[in-house]
């Protein structure tokens, strides 16, 4: 997948971070048939899929279209009618129109960070960034919350993502792809797949010598958070590569032609096949990138040439996908950029551009609990803020944990004994549960 700069020169990419979680006792099937038995209280989901929309896209030219606006703010594209009466979205967006029935659009979002990074923590941790502390991503809470099989990762990010591990110590941050897989084709992951004809064997007695040589040095280290962190990976990376299951799950060649050609030869589209294995799987969360949606100049022909139709193809048949698993309703999906984008069109190009705009923006939210076919929240004639209260991303958060039945307003400990609130200002919008 290539990467995006956006135009405050950040590579949208990160450093190869890994981690992994303590030996759990149940996989997601575990869970599944254990609830079913009625032994354990039944949650909204149990695992969770993120689509960062690296960039900020345009609220106006996506789903919150304002066709009755003036040229200069309404832009080219004109609403089309989706399977839900009286909910119409972007023209470009066909196949999402068509199922608009399994998500919630959220309108009329809102906060204040116009720059790249920091709007895209806010969104990425339901937290308003902080100078002297890092809020953890979504996946890093999950992972740490939500029990996953030895030789299962509990966060894979495809093909890496803005979600960090934040105060929680990098045993929660995510497994990174560091590529996206390709129609068709084995896929190979680094700390997972086995390569330059190594065995299983092999594999096995170097980890054994590697033991040995840890017990003889080990003690000094006991209180570092990292190495802790670095052992757990070691343990898990270990159990991983020697699990049939888990390489399995990384491989979508291995899917059947059927469902398989749901999902269009395009990065994105094939980035979502692999989330639904990997859920199917037994990880807890996944994070997925789609960026490009800086769209200062040109933002029309971007949209409608390349952004749109990839988004529109791979997110549908996410959710059509998930649903044909029998996953959609345990799974808690969240699409979202870092902000929106201004509601004038500038001249920065010959069709014009739009600028980063924090005011208002969309989020999607679908499965598990959530109930889809509804938008909620709405802006103004302009889209240039809400129309009544806000939706903050803190809400967003705390109803995105709430689905997966974590308390939002429970308490992590820092390294250093102080006490975090998870979503500290944040409110349940009881509506996308109605």
């Amino acid at each position: 997948m290539r990467l995006h700069r956006n135009c405050e020169g950040t590579v949208r990419r990160d450093f190869l971070r890994v981690g992994a979680l303590a030996a759990g006792s149940f996989t997601l099937a575990d869970f599944l048939r254990a609830e079913e038995a009625g032994q354990v209280k039944k949650r909204g989901a149990q695992a969770g899929i993120f689509i960062d929309l690296n960039g900020g896209p345009s609220h106006l030219d996506t789903f919150d279209l304002k066709p009755e606006a003036p040229s200069e703010i309404r832009g080219k594209f004109k609403p089309i009618d989706t399977n839900v009466p009286g909910v119409q979205i972007s023209e470009h967006l066909p196949k999402l129109a068509a199922c608009a029935d399994k998500y919630a659009i959220l309108r009329g979002v809102s906060h204040t960070l116009a720059a790249h990074r920091l709007g895209s923590e806010y969104v990425n941790t339901g937290s308003r960034p902080l100078a002297s502390l890092e809020y953890p991503g979504y996946g890093a809470v999950v992972s740490k919350e939500l029990a996953t099989a030895q030789d299962i990762p509990p966060f894979v990010a495809i093909p890496r993502g803005n979600q960090r591990a934040g105060f929680l110590g990098i045993q929660y941050a995510p497994l990174n792809t560091g590529s996206v897989p390709t129609a068709n084709q084995p896929y190979s992951v680094r700390g997972i797949s086995l390569g330059a004809g190594m065995t299983v064997e092999q594999i096995e007695r170097r980890h054994s010598l590697l033991k040995d040589l840890d017990q003889t040095f080990r003690g000094f280290e006991s209180d570092n958070q990292l190495v802790m962190g670095l052992d757990r990976f070691q343990e898990k990376a270990f159990a991983m590569i020697t699990s049939p299951e888990a390489r399995a799950a990384f491989d979508i060649s291995r899917e059947s032609p059927t469902f398989a050609n749901q999902f269009p030869a395009q990065p994105f589209a094939q980035s979502c096949l692999l989330a639904i294995r990997l859920i199917e799987a037994g990880v807890r969360f996944v994070s997925l990138s789609l960026g490009g949606w800086d769209t200062h100049t040109d933002n029309f022909t971007k949209l409608s040439t390349k952004l749109l139709p990839e988004l529109d193809a791979g997110l549908s048949a996410l959710y059509t996908g998930l649903e044909q698993r029998g996953l959609l309703s345990s799974t808690a999906v969240l699409t979202t950029g870092e902000f929106g984008r201004t509601p004038k069109i500038n001249s920065r190009s010959a069709e014009g551009g739009r600028d980063h705009y924090p005011r208002c923006m969309f989020m999607l939210a679908a499965g598990g609990s959530f109930r889809g076919g509804q938008v909620i929240g709405a802006s103004d004639d302009t889209a240039s803020g809400p129309a009544g209260d806000a939706i903050t991303p803190d809400d967003v958060a705390a109803s995105y944990y709430q689905n997966l039945g974590i308390d939002p307003q429970q308490e992590f400990d820092t390294d250093t004994g102080r006490p975090i609130t998870l979503v500290r200002d944040g409110k349940v919008i009881n509506a996308l549960f109605a």
